[in-house]
C-alpha cells in the first residue's frame, strides 16, 4: 500500500456515536478493521452532529469545508428528518444533493461511497410511549428513498435497518439513553459495511502492497 486511505464520514448522531467512546464509533471501527486486514486507513474525518437533518448536515459540510479528495466517503442521514416529520420528497432532494457531494469528495468515484440505511429507533425503549409501528413505516419510506438514490448512482449500500430490528429485545445493543446504539451495535454495523466494501477495496488497493 502506497499510503493510508483517507476516510470522510458524514451524518448525524449515528456517525458521531452519541453515547459511546470515540473508539466505538462505527467509522472508526471500520477503519480499524480495514487496517487489520492490510488496507490501512487513517482515523476518519467526521462531520456529524446529534440531531442533524439533511439540511443541517449540508450546512455543516459547508462550514467544515473538508479538503478532499478522500479515498472513502460514508453517508448516513435522515432519522431526524423522520423524527421531525419533515417531507420525504424534500428529503429525497436534499439527500440526493448530499450524495452527489459525497461522490465529488471521493474524486467522483461512486465505488468509494458507502451509504448506510437509517436504523429503526421505533424498536427502542425510547419509543415505547409513541407509535412504534408508525415510526417503522416512516423509516422504511425514508430508506426506500435513500436506497433509490443510491442505486441511481451505483454507490455501495449497507442495510443496517434489518439488524437494528433483530436486536430490539437485547439491551446490550443500546447506549445508556436506551435510544442510540452501543459500541456492540456499531461493531456489527462496521462488519456489515466491511462485507460490502471489502471486495471493491481488495481489487483496487490490496494488490498495491
Amino acid at each position: 500500500m502506497k499510503k493510508n486511505l483517507s476516510f470522510l464520514a458524514l451524518g448525524d448522531s449515528y456517525t458521531i456515536g452519541e453515547g459511546v467512546s470515540e473508539s466505538d464509533r462505527w467509522p472508526v471501527l471500520l477503519a480499524s478493521k480495514l487496517s487489520e486486514i492490510g488496507i490501512p486507513v487513517d482515523l476518519p474525518v467526521i462531520i456529524a452532529k446529534t440531531g442533524w437533518t439533511t439540511n443541517e448536515l449540508s450546512d455543516g459540510i459547508l462550514e467544515s469545508n473538508p479538503e478532499g479528495p478522500f479515498d472513502l466517503v460514508s453517508l448516513l442521514i435522515g432519522v431526524n428528518n423522520q423524527y421531525r416529520h419533515l417531507d420525504p420528497e424534500t428529503y429525497r432532494t436534499e439527500f440526493a444533493g448530499l450524495l452527489d457531494e459525497a461522490i465529488f469528495f471521493a474524486d467522483k468515484n461512486p465505488s468509494h461511497i458507502l451509504v448506510l440505511s437509517i436504523p429503526d429507533w421505533g424498536v427502542t425503549p425510547f419509543a415505547n410511549d409513541r407509535n412504534p409501528e408508525k415510526i417503522s413505516e416512516e423509516i422504511d419510506r425514508f430508506n426506500t428513498i435513500n436506497r433509490e438514490e443510491s442505486e441511481k448512482r451505483q454507490v455501495n449500500y449497507v442495510d443496517i435497518t434489518t439488524f437494528s430490528r433483530e436486536v430490539k429485545n437485547d439491551p446490550s445493543f443500546l447506549a445508556g439513553d436506551l435510544l442510540h446504539p452501543s459500541g456492540k451495535a456499531y461493531e456489527k454495523w462496521s462488519a456489515l459495511a466491511l462485507s460490502i466494501l471489502l471486495p471493491v477495496l481488495k481489487e483496487e488497493f490490496q494488490n498495491e502492497n
